[in-house]
């Protein structure tokens, strides 16, 4: 997983666009694409900028080996002069991104691609697996940890993901999202991320009896002691075992710090309830209640509005594979060609769906903020040559429905830029922060949204709007395409 050559990790059509190009074109033509998605996942009101890091080391590492030649000789498509290019191949563009852990929205690029049109093709289809993949877990992440109200998330999924790869950088994204640890070990080694787990109902069932399991446990683990009490009664046997346990514990004067108990099954909030009234009776109202059994947001919703006495969540199946929503949509559309002059000539994409005619030009995005509370107001997609002054009137309206404006008053908003340099011909100029520190990114720019945004069900939808310039420039290039 650490030392994969992913060049060839590409739509075979990247590849005989890329010879079309070389037989056809100035391979040295320089192209703007961007990357975006187009409809939030899980029905929600934002999404989470994850996977950048992988980017940059796919870009960095990306050349033609020996090996990959020969594969792509035997395919019998290539002409040798082609396979000999791909030879010396290096990417030598720009690349500019929204940094990970940003909150972000529907037709802003999320990454932006200047390069020899040859480059910028061949990267397309790697770009996207990485960021729709791990923005799509880092989505569900935060909105799960949202629906927690604050209790620790576990990211448990590895056995259910689709594939090592999946389950690695899954649990990456979990954390970015505002997972607390994850069980994969591979992971925290890799991103220097807090593991964390219990035992299995296997554990339980290997000893002669309940409380010998969990007296044997507890000797090796006494200060991780998380007892799972549903292997055969959890009210009748698994609780009272586990406070006997704790009993004795305290009585030895070993110190009960990280202790409690899991729930894997039954009817989550009734056990609990249960559960809590023994432990506290017992005189352990500090140990810790934890759940697992398919969870997802909308379960752990409903459980905090029945009074589950849960504080610790383990979450594995719906968090690692999004189960409600499996796939990101995130595509990557030509937006300018630049011309002998070194001028870029804007390129639109039509669609009998108003939503899917694409942005052209050479852009960059402008988040509003309401100066006096810090939150989002819209997003502004515009012109990279054009500049606001946040001193004066900033007009916003609707681009798909243009009659509805907004006008904020000068010195009530402030504006930040999104998209930040990661490449400069060729090189990187971007350092990535540590996952535990994207995830305190991701939670303050989680904090930025307003309510209505972050609820489960039904959610508001930031504005993201066009600058009347771009607005103007891409009624121009429809009208000119009407015409034709």
């Amino acid at each position: 997983m650490e030392d994969q050559n992913l060049t060839l990790l590409t739509d075979l059509y990247e590849l005989t666009m890329m010879q079309g190009y070389f037989k056809n074109k100035d391979k040295n033509e320089t192209v703007i694409f961007d990357a975006f998605y187009r409809t939030n996942p899980s029905g929600g009101g934002y999404a989470i900028a994850a996977g950048l890091e992988q980017v940059i080391d796919y870009i960095e590492n990306l050349h033609f080996n020996s090996e990959d030649i020969a594969y792509l000789r035997s395919l019998g498509i290539f002409e040798e002069e082609f396979l000999d290019y791909l030879r010396e191949f290096r990417f030598t563009g720009d690349i500019y991104a929204i940094p990970e852990g940003s909150v972000m929205f529907p037709r802003e690029p999320m990454i932006k691609v200047i390069a020899p049109i040859m480059q910028a093709q061949l990267v397309e289809t790697a770009i996207l697996n990485i960021l729709n993949h791990q923005s799509l877990i880092a989505t569900k992440a935060a909105r799960v940890c949202f629906a927690a109200q604050g209790d620790g998330i576990m990211e448990f999924g590895l056995r259910r993901a689709q594939g090592p790869d999946a389950g690695t950088y899954g649990a990456r994204a979990a954390m970015i999202g505002g997972c607390i640890g994850t069980s994969n070990v591979l992971a925290g080694r890799l991103f220097d991320v807090p593991v964390s787990g219990t035992h299995a109902h296997s554990w339980i069932m290997s000893f002669p009896d309940e409380y010998t399991a969990f007296k044997t446990y507890a000797d090796i683990y006494p200060s991780a002691c998380i007892l799972l009490v549903d292997t055969y009664d959890t009210l009748k046997s698994g609780v009272p075992n586990a406070i006997r346990v704790f009993s004795e514990m305290r009585e030895a004067g070993i110190p009960l710090t990280k202790y409690g108990i899991r729930l894997d099954s039954g009817d989550l909030a009734y056990l609990s309830k249960k559960a809590r009234k023994m432990l506290d009776e017992a005189g352990f109202s500090d140990a810790i209640i934890s759940a697992s059994n398919d969870l997802d947001e909308f379960l752990i919703d409903s459980l905090k509005v029945q009074g589950a006495k849960i504080t610790s969540w383990g979450v594995g199946t719906n968090l690692i594979t999004s189960k409600d929503c499996p796939s990101f949509g995130g595509v990557y559309k030509l937006a300018a060609i630049q011309d002998k002059q070194g001028n870029f000539i804007p390129k639109i994409k039509l669609s009998e769906n108003s939503e899917k005619v694409t942005n052209p030009g050479n852009k960059t995005i402008y988040r509003v903020y309401e100066k006096e509370s810090g939150k989002i107001k819209a997003d502004l997609i515009c012109l990279v040559e054009e500049h606001f002054d946040e001193q004066d009137p900033l007009l916003l309206f609707d681009p798909l429905e243009p009659w509805k404006k907004t006008r904020l008053p000068g010195g009530s908003y402030t504006l930040r830029e999104l998209m930040v340099p990661v490449f400069k011909q060729g090189e990187c100029c971007y350092t990535s922060p540590k996952v535990m520190e994207i995830r305190d990114i991701c939670q303050r720019e989680l904090d930025t949204l307003w309510p209505e945004t972050r609820r489960l069900i039904n959610p508001h939808q930031v504005y993201v709007d066009l600058s009347q310039k771009l607005y103007d420039m891409k009624i121009q290039l429809l009208n000119q395409l009407g015409e034709k």
